[in-house]
């Protein structure tokens, strides 16, 4: 991937911050009712542990995890993400860094958290070796990342507009795609899951976890915002260990 891949998709966030910013506040159903629970239960308890938050945008989860006694340090490559952070309180601290070069000591941290953020960096495998670098022997990787539909298309439909599928090509191929959602127009990367899990091993991590996540409550099937949960596996979340 080039320098120019990284300053076209840098600008694309720059210039959806607010809008993002926006969205969240408003409530994300795919994190809130979905990834949420997973996650938290994924880091487990975090009281007294240093925490790293890859691409923290406006804090959100952070802020989660700072509130249940983490010493959280969060870290995204769009200022204004930054500064909405640190303007939010909660006791942990942001820097503006990329998650290719982070910048920390080597085993400097026992819990690192990447919440959909592997989708939006270049250079994915820089981002996975830095997390491994900076974990501590024992240290924990929680990363929830968009699974195949970076490569599939919009759900087909009936008549009735009822879902049919969603087409899916080029599954193999590394390549970027331009987004436009909620006021948002940023560039996600696509990649096959082999890509990701070798990219974890060859850092040197194990895995400990994988989901699919599916809602624990089941209510949520006559949801028909929720639909897509329950029938494909729009997310992956894993817990990797480092040593």
């Amino acid at each position: 991937m080039s320098d120019e891949d990284r300053l076209l998709a840098a600008a694309a966030w720059a210039s959806s911050a607010q809008a993002y910013i926006e969205f969240q506040d408003r409530g994300d159903r795919n994190r809130t009712e979905l990834l949420d629970p997973v996650m938290l239960r994924l880091c487990g308890g975090v009281r007294g542990l240093d925490v790293l938050d890859i691409g923290c945008g406006e804090g959100r989860f952070s802020r989660m995890l700072a509130e249940r006694g983490g010493r959280v340090s969060g870290i995204d490559l769009t200022a204004a993400m930054v500064h909405a952070a640190q303007g939010r309180g909660s006791g942990a601290g942001y820097a503006v860094a990329s998650a290719e070069v982070l910048p920390f000591a080597d085993a400097c941290f026992d819990l690192a958290v990447s919440y959909i953020t592997l989708v939006d960096i270049v250079d994915f495998r820089a981002a996975i070796r830095e997390s491994a670098r900076v974990l501590r022997p024992g240290g924990q990787l929680v990363a929830a990342n968009l699974g195949f539909v970076t490569a599939a298309e919009p759900w087909l439909r009936d008549d009735d507009g009822k879902r049919l599928y969603r087409p899916m090509d080029r599954y193999v191929e590394e390549r970027s795609r331009t987004y436009d959602w909620s006021g948002m127009c940023i560039v996600n990367w696509h990649r096959p899951l082999s890509a990701y899990m070798l990219a974890y091993l060859d850092a040197g991590l194990t895995l400990r976890e994988f989901l699919e996540p599916v809602p624990g409550d089941q209510a949520l099937r006559d949801d028909p915002w929720c639909e897509d949960w329950f029938r494909i596996p729009e997310f992956t979340v894993m817990r990797w260990a480092k040593g």
